[in-house]
């Protein structure tokens, strides 16, 4: 996949919190391309027994001082993306950024213009476009397997009706809540299938006792011909269809969630045989009418997988292909939770 003749890129690891544990460091070490160099713990050394190779700092000065690293992912809780991404292209380094890409669409412009003017590669891990129902989803639509799709809605819930102690995540703040944590992925997906819409209606509120950050949404992107719905609650026990399509010659309904995620947790690498590859009983039924002939069944999921994403960033700085999630395609997704925020309080409808 890599380029044999060129030597690893040097990356520093701003945070070894569930991020850097459950998805970056595995994805980096899978990938001849990248060398894990530094990691930043700040308290703890708990790196060094999956990664004794890296390095374990205490500080994020102490990535950027270093003239050896090339890309810095940056992982850390939301309110440091700004400064901490912009400090790094500052630095010289190529940057990836977790979701959500910052906490405001200015702020985005400021990391997109700095990333031009120091020639760096800006991207921000939006890894659930290589989610297996999401490319089989993708491929439904781009082949007009439904004839015009006419409604499109998404599904990203969860059961925990309990409020999570000791993260930011669960405390009020700016960029906290479900709407920047999931809707972020949610957002990039339907912005993948299609493209801009022309107005955002938001609603979003806390639904569990005792929270304090929004933990519900439901927004609504308006297109011309098309209304895409996307929802997310942490008080769904009962799960019901993680995706819903609807077109002029038929419907399509996925339900479970993509296994590489359960996998990385459990360990497992991408280099796994069958990775990413979903069981039979959650494969999509399809129900539709092609070229006359009526069809109706399941549909085998595409394997998911994650590990594409940091092939790209590679190919990106090495051999300068374009961007598979270009830092624009983020700042778009800001723009439309800003809009859903607002549409929220001013309870109207938003044009973009």
């Amino acid at each position: 996949m890599t380029n044999t003749f060129s030597p690893p890129i040097q990356v520093g690891l701003a945070s070894y919190g569930m991020s850097g544990t459950v998805f970056h460091a595995p994805l980096l070490t899978c990938n001849s391309g990248f060398k894990l160099h530094k990691i930043v713990e700040r308290h703890h050394n708990r790196s060094a027994q999956r990664y004794p190779e890296a390095e374990i700092v205490k500080s994020f000065d102490a990535l950027l001082q270093d003239d050896a690293l090339e890309l810095i992912i940056v992982n850390t809780p939301n309110t440091l993306h700004l400064t901490m991404a912009k400090s790094a292209l500052e630095a010289g380094k190529h940057v990836v950024l977790e979701k959500p890409f910052t906490i405001t669409s200015h702020e985005a412009e400021t990391l997109i213009a700095t990333a031009k003017a120091h020639n760096r590669v800006l991207s921000v891990f939006q890894n659930r476009r290589w989610d297996g129902d999401f490319l089989t989803i993708q491929k439904i639509v781009t082949e007009k397997l439904l004839g015009q799709v006419v409604e499109y809605e998404a599904h990203f819930d969860r059961f925990r009706n309990y409020i999570e102690a000791n993260t930011w995540k669960e405390e009020a703040g700016p960029g906290s809540g479900i709407l920047y944590n999931l809707g972020s992925h949610m957002i990039d997906q339907a912005l993948v299938l299609f493209g801009t819409p022309e107005a955002i209606t938001g609603e979003t509120g806390i639904q569990r006792p005792g929270g304090q950050v929004d933990d519900y949404y439901h927004l609504t992107l308006h297109y011309p011909q098309l209304r895409v719905t996307l929802k997310s609650s942490y008080l769904v026990r009962e799960a019901g269809p993680r995706y819903i399509l609807h077109g002029t010659e038929g419907s399509f309904l996925k339900y479970g969630i993509d296994p590489q995620e359960a996998a990385l947790k459990a360990g497992l690498l991408p280099t796994t045989p069958n990775w990413g590859t979903e069981k039979e009983e959650d494969y999509g039924r399809l129900n539709t009418q092609i070229n006359g002939l009526h069809v109706q069944g399941t549909v085998e999921t595409i394997p998911g997988n994650y590990s594409f994403y940091y092939q790209n960033i590679y190919e990106a700085i090495r051999e300068e292909k374009p961007l598979a999630v270009k830092p624009e395609e983020s700042m778009l997704g800001i723009r439309i939770i800003e809009a859903a925020m607002q549409s929220q309080v001013e309870k109207r409808t938003i044009v973009l």
